[in-house]
């Protein structure tokens, strides 16, 4: 399936919660003064919300928060101008989507990477695997991709262009084990685990499910993954001065023990 026919197929199962936040200090209250930032439900957010403390105390930016259960839609809002801001996805994701649907968006900064990692309560080790397996991956085009890719390195599967990052279980060539692949959408991805013998989740969902990627992943990608996840406005909005101080409130410190304390190893600090 192509990647944009995956992204229509995905649009359909939007759930949208809107949390407001952190008004006040200096600022006005008007929703002209106030920075719209879309975020993933769950510790992605409790990260972001510490960056947007730090935004309103050093800078004096009031900071809304617009929480996300699925992929497609932050892009969505934030080209039609629900937002003005969003942090979820890393570069690969937003430009399939870029190019997928035409969004006129910049990048505007890094945050951190959440390595993917294979998990089981099956197997101990991934030489456990046995011939006909049941494997369970990510939907959303471009975290396919990151997960065949990774797949392919650890020598468990052969793709046609292992630089292809959207590639698809119908890019593989070689499947010695015969493995049987099931997408899902991310957020699905743990509670597969009782029903496959091995799952692809990204540290995002697996340290919420208590998975540790330094702890209990059979395979995970290595820190230097370049599939580090960013900041992204729009092209008409990326000069806005509220933005380029949220980016510097996020680049801190206490962000990014903030981060080790929620994901315990499973993010690393992409703007260093």
């Amino acid at each position: 399936m192509k990647a944009i026919n995956k992204l229509k197929a995905l649009a359909g199962t939007v759930v949208i919660a809107a949390s407001a936040m952190l008004t006040g200090c200096g600022g006005s209250d008007s929703a002209d003064d106030t920075l719209k930032v879309g975020v993933m439900a769950g510790p992605e957010a409790d990260v972001m919300k510490v960056a947007a403390a730090n935004a309103e105390a050093d800078y004096g930016v009031n900071v809304e928060l617009v929480e996300f259960s699925d992929y497609i839609s932050p892009n969505m809002a934030l080209a039609d101008g629900s937002i003005d801001a969003n942090a979820f996805q890393h570069r690969p994701y937003l430009e399939s989507m870029v190019k997928d649907r035409g969004f006129k968006l910049a990048v505007v900064g890094n945050t951190f990477v959440y390595p993917i990692g294979a998990y089981s309560n099956k197997i101990s080790d991934i030489s456990e695997l046995q011939d006909g397996a049941k494997v369970s991956i990510p939907n959303d085009p471009s975290n396919e991709g990151r997960t065949l890719i990774l797949m392919h390195k650890k020598g468990l599967i052969t793709l046609k262009d292992v630089s292809n990052l959207e590639a698809t279980p119908k890019d593989i060539i070689e499947n010695p084990k015969h493995l049987n692949f099931i997408e899902l959408d991310a957020a699905q991805l743990p509670r597969s685990m009782d029903d496959v013998d091995l799952a692809f989740i990204n540290s995002t969902y697996s340290v919420a499910a208590g998975l540790l990627p330094t702890r209990d992943a059979l395979l995970v990608e290595d820190k230097d993954s370049p599939y580090v996840n960013i900041i992204v406005s729009r092209e008409d909005n990326k000069d806005d001065e509220r933005i380029i101080k949220l980016v510097k409130a996020y680049q801190t410190q206490s962000v990014e023990a903030k981060a080790e304390e929620l994901f315990k190893g499973g993010a690393v600090a992409g703007w260093k």
